[in-house]
């Protein structure tokens, strides 16, 4: 079958909201992988007015629901690498991803502005795939 929609299960990660115009860390929801064994954040970029600012991306993963045990994620336990998911003033309007290959049950991705004091739109989707159960729910929950 050709169907993708029923194999997927999103999440939102970080909300589309107003502009992020100081170097405050923007972080995800914990993304809870019971029940998937594959997940991958896209990044989304809108506008990014400041012409020199940077964004650092981090994966966090751990055991406990509140992430009180968060680890950064070791560059094996990635696919893409965090430097890629990264991005600067000079890519608005693109998408970036980085996938998570680890044994952890959460999962929490970071984005870090250094030299930002201009509006920078940002949001993501954590897409979980390769469920124990089919088909996903649609609406996701």
């Amino acid at each position: 079958m050709r169907d993708l929609a029923n194999h997927l299960h999103l999440k939102r990660a970080i909300s589309p909201a107003a502009a992020v115009a100081d170097n405050t860390p923007i972080v995800s929801q914990i993304i809870d992988r019971s029940g998937y064994e594959k997940l991958v954040f896209a990044i989304l970029l809108g506008a990014l007015a400041d012409a020199d600012a940077t964004f650092t991306v981090l994966l966090e993963h751990g055991d406990a629901a509140n992430l009180s045990d968060a680890a950064a994620v070791p560059d094996a336990q990635l696919t893409g690498t965090e430097a890629l998911a990264s991005f600067t003033f000079a890519d608005d309007d693109k998408v970036r991803k980085i996938g998570y290959v680890g044994p952890r049950r959460y999962v929490r991705l970071t984005i870090t502005p250094a030299g930002n004091a201009g509006n920078a739109f940002i949001a993501a989707v954590a897409i979980l795939a390769a469920g124990r159960y089919g088909p996903t729910p649609n609406p996701p929950v």
